[in-house]
């Protein structure tokens, strides 16, 4: 690796995916270096955050030494979510011990479209088991720990991304997201997360869609342009995907040089199911709304409707359904079923309840959320976009959203009142959302508040963030970190290889929770 002073990694990890890209291009920097940065940071930092859970730093400076493409992020460190998206020749474990030994045998088409944009994959991050929880916990991996307050939760199910953005080990790192998965931990590290619209990033080669159309794959950033170009760099169709995107109005990157003009912004400070709100996220809201009102946007308070009961029976009904065929898929793909100790409580629980249901139950639930679905695109006819808290609590502390034997839906429960805005709303609908940090409390935790677009509109979202960012900017607000060098110890650097220990799945261990 190059040699590189503390004063050079400090340099290079400050700047965000664009800025790194541009120093390759105009040579005040080389591919190298920028890894060597980035891999100086992750071995610096992660002994204590516990966020890169599958090191490929090796495979990552052949891939340097064999040459780049030339494109718009020739030489980026970034990193994979150990859920769902596959690189050919690296496990894939999925946060769960039934997964512990499984090694990719393909490359996901987004993996080929990262590497096509010059990215340097240097390895994957910690998740949850199966996505399934809005903390990063599980009993494979253990604990990822918030850069802004190692005692507390990153978010999930893309915490270990969200850590190493927050703590600057990489610029930008990729998420996916079923019901607020990048959201989520975007508001916990204080990042800026966008959930594309349904289908606007291919899931193949293995999967037409997942989740009933729920799931969407993007990154977490720190800045709003590298949110925009990552985007473009990776978004269309591939030959065989089960249904389109709606036309974009051109370049994602363009939109972040556009105003947005003056929205008309709908807002609410209640939840669903009327669980308590922390007056943090309250005093987020109004920051935001502060911010908004002084921007020139129009402002009206207004409830979300149709969140009735039989909706949200509906949102549990397509979980333990799917959850059910996570299993089926993996089961199918490794040739066994799981061992009792190969299984979360949490996991098993709604596993048992999938398999209970019927092809019935779970299409009864799709007609009911895409009912839904038509009330909440009327609702945002009237509207550019909805605003809320992204969480009704701050990060909470590790532990308080985990399982045990004992009691399996603890986490569920547990969770329920973190989670209480309905981020899942623009999964179920497939529109666009977005955490954007603009608060950080007293205790300097970062909060996040939440924007709801309408189907197919990325744009009037990215400008509006954009603006936001140029308003308030937040990219130079900083964790500070100890750090403990280790990549460079021949014993820790094996450790680190071999990837994490697994833990037994026993009633001390960490487990999932509600989709994340």
């Amino acid at each position: 690796m190059t040699a590189l002073g503390p004063g050079d990694v400090e340099a290079l990890t400050a700047l965000d995916a664009t800025a790194q890209a541009q120093l390759v291009r105009t040579g005040e920097a080389t591919a190298e270096d920028l890894v060597t940065a980035a891999v100086t940071r992750v071995e610096a930092l992660d002994p204590q955050l516990n966020a890169v859970v599958t090191p490929a730093f090796e495979r990552a400076l052949d891939q340097v030494k064999a040459g780049l493409p030339d494109g718009p992020f020739t030489g980026v460190p970034y990193l994979l979510k150990d859920l769902v998206t596959e690189q050919e020749g690296v496990p894939l474990r999925e946060g769960s011990v039934f997964l512990r030994d499984h090694v990719s045998r393909h490359d996901q088409e987004l993996v080929r479209r990262l590497r096509a944009a010059g990215l340097v994959i240097l390895g994957k991050t910690a998740t949850s088991e199966f996505g399934m929880s809005p903390t990063c916990e599980s009993v494979l991996y253990g604990p990822t720990r918030n850069p802004w307050d190692t005692t507390r939760t990153t978010g999930g199910s893309s915490g270990g991304s969200a850590a190493a953005v927050a703590a600057r080990m990489v610029p930008a790192a990729h998420g996916n997201d079923v019901g607020g998965s990048l959201r989520f931990p975007a508001s916990c590290c204080g990042l800026f997360g966008l959930k594309p619209n349904r289908a606007r990033v291919p899931l193949g080669a293995a999967y037409g869609d997942a989740f009933g159309g729920w799931a969407c794959e993007h990154a977490l950033t720190r800045s709003v342009r590298d949110c925009a170009a990552l985007l473009d760099a990776v978004a269309g169709p591939e030959p065989g995907d089960p249904y389109p995107a709606p036309s974009a109005p051109g370049p994602f990157a363009d939109q972040v040089r556009r105003e947005p003009g003056r929205l008309r912004i709908a807002f609410s400070r209640r939840p669903a199911e009327g669980h308590p709100v922390h007056a943090d996220c309250l005093a987020a809201l109004d920051d935001a709304l502060g911010l908004l009102a002084g921007l020139g946007h129009e402002l009206v308070e207004a409830e979300l409707p149709g969140l009735t009961p039989d909706v949200g029976d509906a949102i549990g009904t397509v979980y333990g359904g799917t959850l059910s065929w996570i299993l089926a898929y993996w089961i199918r793909e490794l040739g066994r079923e799981p061992r009792p100790d190969e299984l979360e409580p949490l996991t098993r629980a709604y596993w048992e309840h999938g398999l209970r249901l019927t092809g019935g139950d779970y299409l009864l639930a799709v007609t009911t959320l895409q009912r839904f679905a038509r009330t909440t695109a009327r609702f945002l006819g009237r509207f550019d976009t909805w605003l809320t808290p992204t969480l009704a609590q701050p990060p909470l502390l590790l532990g308080e959203m985990t399982s045990t034997e004992d009691q399996p839906l603890r986490a569920a429960e547990r969770s329920a009142p973190f989670v209480a805005f309905p981020a899942v709303v623009a999964n179920i609908t497939g529109a666009p959302a977005m955490s954007v940090p603009l608060y950080w409390s007293g205790a300097g935790l970062p909060i996040g508040v939440h924007f709801l677009g309408r189907v197919g509109d990325e744009a009037t979202l990215l400008r509006l963030a954009a603006q936001l960012e140029r308003a308030r900017p937040w990219a130079d607000r900083r964790p500070d970190r100890p750090t403990t060098p280790t990549w460079h110890d021949p014993a820790a650097r094996a450790s680190l290889e071999e990837g994490p220990p697994v833990a037994p799945a026993n009633g001390d261990g960490h487990d999932g929770d509600d989709a994340g």
